[in-house]
């Protein structure tokens, strides 16, 4: 029984060490969808295969600090919401791409207590095993862009019908847009509103500039 449990607590450690170097085949959030009915659309792709306005648009709408980030937190942002919680508010979030990369390769959709500190112990572990473009790699690789729809290769090609390498700025931010509510929110009919937020979006990607170093270069669009 006490090897087993070792062996439990030290899973997710060692699946990190291997995805440092392997593509993740499937995640929780995956198997859950599929249960419910909504297909599995998902192709791993290497990150230089990827159009790199994507992971640029995806920092400016999810994560502004993501290079900056030594232990996969936002230091400021989580303090404010631990302050909130103890005020007896409603803690807004201050989830960082690290931490989404936590949730979605090792655990469970919710809000409940102990997913989250299972997440506070995971972040800095993926944080200081990976490079940063390895954090993103997985992220674009296992993030839900739509109903059964994970990756961007996926979602590139059921959204757009093209490769994610051939993502133009406009169609990575506005999938980067719907990242907040994908069952909800449509890449390829964005309506006004997220039409809009891509925008700001765009112009946000080019005031970051030398704050997104850590993704290489931006290359261009296609």
């Amino acid at each position: 029984m006490l090897g087993l449990l070792l062996g439990v607590m030290l899973l997710p450690t060692v699946l990190i060490l291997a995805f440092r170097f392997v593509p993740v085949p499937a995640t929780p959030l995956m198997a859950i969808r599929a249960a419910q009915g909504y297909g599995w659309q998902h192709n791993w792709v290497p990150l230089g295969q990827m159009s790199p306005v994507l992971a640029r648009a995806v920092v400016a709408s999810e994560d502004n600090l993501f290079c900056a980030e030594r232990l996969g937190f936002d230091e400021a942002a989580l303090l404010g919401q631990v302050a909130a919680w103890w005020r007896g508010g409603r803690p807004r979030g201050a989830s960082t791409i690290t931490m989404q990369v936590a949730k979605n390769v090792f655990l469970w959709p919710g809000r409940d207590i102990l997913r989250k500190l299972a997440e506070a112990a995971l972040t800095p572990q993926i944080a200081l095993a990976w490079p940063k473009q390895r954090v993103m790699e997985v992220y674009l690789n296992s993030v839900e862009f739509g109903p059964g729809i994970y990756g961007v290769e996926a979602a590139s090609q059921h959204f757009f019908h093209r490769p994610a390498s051939r993502l133009t700025p406009q169609q990575a931010a506005r999938l980067a847009v719907v990242l907040p509510n994908p069952r909800h929110w449509s890449a390829a009919d964005p309506g006004s509103t997220i039409a809009a937020r891509a925008a700001t979006i765009l112009r946000r990607t080019e005031e970051l500039g030398s704050r997104l170093a850590c993704l290489g270069p931006a290359g261009e669009g296609r």
